[in-house]
């Protein structure tokens, strides 16, 4: 069974339980890193919640939710380890795990409804890494990682 982090800000709850609901039927382990209601908080920490769990590799993927989706990306890939990318589409979320080999799928709520942020969350979970010439550019996208201070 696959191990899934998913993390949202009071912006993003509500899609969020209703994808940690969808995971769970499909058979998915959900870590839930919070928040747990929609009173007001503060982003940055559950998306650096979700990043930890899966660059440490406690879970294979993560994904956030907010209103935007920009704030959690920004955080989320300030992890090590950490390659969140932000999908408002169904050919960003593929393109994503082909060329970069995304662990995080970062979703805006006010962009994403329910039923195109399943149709996302499928496609992202199902499409691999194409290796080959995005391995190199993933490659330096690690090596990037370690010159930052």
């Amino acid at each position: 069974m696959e191990n899934i982090a998913i993390g949202s800000d009071h912006g993003g709850f509500s899609l969020k339980e209703k994808l940690k609901a969808y995971l769970e039927k499909k058979g998915y382990a959900v870590k839930d890193a919070g928040c747990f209601s929609e009173e007001s908080c503060d982003y940055p920490a559950y998306a650096y919640a979700v990043a930890k769990e899966v660059s440490s590799g406690r879970c294979s993927k993560g994904i956030l939710i907010c209103k935007s989706g920009i704030g959690n990306s920004i955080a989320a890939n300030k992890v090590k380890g950490a390659r969140a990318a932000l999908c408002y589409n169904v050919k960003a979320a593929r393109l994503s795990r082909q060329h970069n080999d995304a662990n995080l799928l970062v979703l805006g709520s006010v962009f994403v409804k329910e039923t195109l942020a399943k149709r996302i969350l499928n496609v992202w979970l199902n499409t691999e890494f194409e290796g080959g010439r995005h391995l190199r550019r993933v490659q330096q996208i690690k090596e990037i990682e370690g010159k930052r201070k």
